[in-house]
């Protein structure tokens, strides 16, 4: 996927295996495990890392994921353009289309792991980036969310953007 968004806040880039470190990282703590379960190991095709603008170190550049050595848009691209986007990488976001006979609607889940960034307000320009992504160009128009009772982070966030309960599962207690 050769894609990148840019917000107030945030850039989204497209999860490369470079991230994987990382992430790897942020799913030993406890905290991790807890608040997003099993679903924090869902990377997939529409899988957003989200960077803090505030911590880019670099140039950023629009479209396929850097690879030294290789000329990008004539310019050549150094190793610390790789590195900036583990840098400043603060979480992720997703979007899953979850039932094929309903093309309008999507699962949608967010993760800001980095303590530094919490507070920021950068899961919820994330969430409203990645949905406005998902409108414009697959026509979705429901997003669905699944998350764990003890996560009162991410039930704020989604009840500030005026998400509603739908319904209550033991499996996410």
């Amino acid at each position: 996927m050769s894609l990148g968004l840019e917000g107030k806040n945030v850039i989204l880039v497209p999860y490369m295996r470079e991230h994987a470190p990382k992430y790897h990282e942020w799913m030993q703590e406890p905290s991790m495990l807890q608040a997003y379960g099993f679903g924090a190991t869902n990377i997939g095709p529409r899988t957003f890392v989200v960077l803090d603008k505030q911590l880019v170190v670099g140039d950023f550049f629009h479209g396929d994921p850097p690879v030294e050595g290789k000329s990008f848009r004539g310019q050549y691209v150094k190793e610390q353009t790789i590195h900036y986007t583990c840098v400043a990488m603060v979480g992720d976001v997703n979007i899953y289309m979850i039932d094929l006979e309903d093309t309008q609607l999507a699962e949608i889940e967010i993760m800001i792991a980095e303590p530094k960034s919490h507070g920021k307000g950068l899961g919820e320009e994330s969430i409203l980036m990645v949905m406005t992504f998902a409108v414009e160009n697959f026509g979705i128009h429901i997003f669905r969310v699944k998350m764990g009772e003890s996560n009162t982070a991410s039930l704020n966030l989604f009840r500030k953007l005026e998400f509603e309960d739908a319904s209550y599962s033991e499996a996410f207690k």
